[in-house]
């Protein structure tokens, strides 16, 4: 069991392998403070769980434990599946192409990127966006975030899954979202596909 108490960046050039059956609990936390697993454009995330050994993303306030996942249950003990924005969630960023309207646009500039909700300005690995529809943020496999979607600002909460401009080169299977305050999954334009997602008890 690992726990987050704030952001968590793997930065262009970074690598985290996070191993089947692992479980990860963030902390409460509200607007800049909230806890959440953020992989920067160039930066990868290889969290391979199997359909025996998922890796679970939860709250600190859940008690699920390691010999419960590997004895074959995955279920919260004291947590019921509509308790939402006990913590943030996983924002996966690219350099795929994406959909932007900007003032710079507007001025007749292009634009190819821009900053993900929930990252503020200041932190510059929230940006994302760019020219490579190929781009490869890793490989994410039977995972299950559960009770995020803190609240960042008025009426503005972190997903579960956010993917900003990711390309077509990652890997995203067997994917579910559990009790999220904001939407379970939401995609800021990119290239990649995934498969199999089940979204449940989510607030947008």
């Amino acid at each position: 069991t690992y726990i987050l108490d704030t952001r968590i960046t793997v930065e262009d050039g970074g690598t985290l392998n996070i191993e089947a059956g692992t479980i990860i609990k963030g902390a409460g936390g509200q607007g800049a403070n909230s806890t959440a697993l953020l992989v920067a454009r160039g930066g990868t995330l290889n969290a391979n769980g199997t359909a025996t050994a998922p890796i679970i993303f939860t709250s600190v306030l859940d008690e699920i434990t390691p010999s419960q996942v590997a004895g074959g249950d995955f279920t919260s003990p004291n947590l019921s599946p509509t308790q939402a924005g006990l913590w943030g969630g996983v924002i996966i960023l690219g350099r795929a192409p994406i959909s932007v309207t900007n003032e710079d646009e507007l001025a007749g500039i292009a634009n190819t990127e821009s900053q993900i909700e929930g990252i503020p300005v200041t932190d510059t690995n929230g940006r994302y966006g760019g020219n490579d529809a190929a781009d490869n943020s890793g490989t994410i496999r039977y995972i299950s975030i559960r009770h995020g979607g803190t609240n960042i600002g008025a009426g503005n909460e972190i997903n579960g899954l956010t993917l900003g401009g990711v390309g077509s080169g990652t890997t995203i299977e067997w994917v579910e979202v559990v009790a999220n305050n904001d939407d379970g999954i939401e995609w800021f334009g990119g290239t990649v596909d995934v498969t199999g997602a089940l979204i449940w008890n989510s607030g947008d």
